[in-house]
C-alpha cells in the first residue's frame, strides 16, 4: 500500500512538473530580451545581482546536501569532534564573502542608480522626442507637444531616437511600463513624473499599466511603435490625417470611464492639457490642505504667550 502511494506521489509529480514545463515554454522572458538601451543596462544589473548573490545562496545548498549525508548517524567514517568549538578560518569565510558582496553590491547599486535615474536625459547625438503621458480610467493618452497631435492607447516613437516623458494621471494612480524597452515610473493625479526611454530595434512592443487601479485595469494597455524615420513619419502624417480635434470638451468626453478602448488619433490638440490636469488636482489638494488647517483645533492664547 505504501508503495503503491509512493509511486502515485511521484507520478502526481511528474506530472505536475511537466504542466509547468509547458506553460513555461509559452512565456516571453521580455525583461530579458531588452529592444533598448535601458531595458538592457536594467537587464545587466539584474543578472549581476542575481549571480554575487549565488555565490552564498548555490554554496549554502551545496554543504546542507553534503553535511546531511557525510554526517548521518550511518557513516561511522566521518570525524567526530564534539569539543571543537572555533575556527578563524570558517569565522573568514562566513563573514567575508557576504562582506564583499555588499560591497561590490553597494558599489553597482550607488552607480546604477544614478545612471538610471529615469530622469536622467539619456545621451544620444538626436534631440529627444517629447511626448505627454496622461493616465485615465482606462485609457492612456500620448500628447506631443511638438507636433500638435495626440494618440489614444498607439505611442510611436523613432528607433534610436530617446524620448523624453512627461507623465501624470487624472484618475487613479497607476504605473506607465513598457517592459521592452525598461523603466517604469508612477502616474499621480497633480503631479508630472519623467522617464527617459530609447528603442534600438524596430518592432511592436507592448506597454501596460503595471499597478492596479480598478476594474478596467487588465485591458489598460497600449502599443509602443518603434519605426524608422520614414515609417514615424508616416505614422504622423495618418495621425494629421484623422481630422479630429482635442480640445477641453472632447477631452471630458474621452476622460470617462471605459474599458478596451480602441485607438484613437487627433490630428489637433489643446496645447495647454497636460498643464490643466496638473492644474485641476493641485488647486483640490491646496483647498483641503486650507480645509483642513480651517477645521483644526486651534489654541485658545497664542504660542508662548503668558496669562
Amino acid at each position: 500500500m505504501a508503495e503503491g502511494t509512493t509511486k502515485a506521489t511521484r507520478l502526481l509529480g511528474l506530472l505536475m512538473l511537466g504542466v509547468i514545463t509547458l506553460q513555461l515554454s509559452g512565456c516571453d522572458m521580455v525583461l530579458f530580451n531588452p529592444k533598448g538601451q535601458v531595458g538592457l543596462e536594467q537587464r545587466n544589473l539584474i543578472i549581476l545581482a542575481t549571480l554575487l548573490m549565488l555565490v552564498v545562496v548555490v554554496p549554502v545548498m551545496i554543504m546542507a546536501l553534503v553535511f546531511s549525508v557525510h554526517y548521518r548517524a550511518s557513516n561511522e567514517k566521518a570525524r567526530y569532534t564534539p569539543e571543537w568549538s572555533h575556527s578563524r578560518a570558517i569565522e573568514a569565510v562566513v563573514w567575508g564573502v557576504p562582506l564583499l558582496i555588499i560591497i561590490v553590491l553597494g558599489v553597482v547599486t550607488w552607480r546604477s542608480t544614478h545612471a538610471l535615474d529615469p530622469y536622467r536625459p539619456l545621451d544620444a547625438d538626436k534631440a529627444p522626442v517629447k511626448v505627454q503621458v496622461i493616465a485615465t480610467d482606462w485609457k492612456w493618452l500620448f500628447v506631443y507637444p511638438e507636433l500638435g497631435i495626440a494618440s489614444v492607447n498607439e505611442l510611436a516613437m523613432p528607433v534610436d531616437t530617446p524620448v523624453d516623458f512627461r507623465v501624470t494621471s487624472d484618475g487613479a494612480i497607476t504605473s506607465f511600463f513598457i517592459p521592452a524597452l525598461g523603466g517604469q515610473i508612477y502616474a499621480m493625479a497633480g503631479m508630472q513624473t519623467q522617464l527617459h526611454l530609447i528603442a534600438n530595434e524596430p518592432g511592436s512592443y507592448t506597454g501596460i499599466a503595471a499597478n492596479y487601479n480598478g476594474p478596467g485595469f487588465s485591458d489598460m494597455h497600449f502599443k509602443a511603435l518603434a519605426l524608422d524615420q520614414a515609417g514615424f513619419d508616416a505614422w504622423v502624417a495618418k495621425v494629421r490625417g484623422s481630422q479630429r480635434q482635442l480640445d477641453q470638451r472632447r477631452y471630458a468626453q474621452l476622460a470617462k470611464p471605459s474599458v478596451d478602448h480602441p485607438v484613437e488619433h487627433y490630428a489637433a490638440v489643446d496645447a495647454g492639457l497636460f498643464q490643466s490636469l496638473i492644474d485641476k488636482y493641485q488647486g483640490i489638494n491646496r483647498s483641503r490642505e486650507v480645509e483642513r488647517r480651517l477645521s483644526a483645533p486651534q489654541d485658545e492664547s497664542p504660542q508662548g504667550s503668558k496669562e
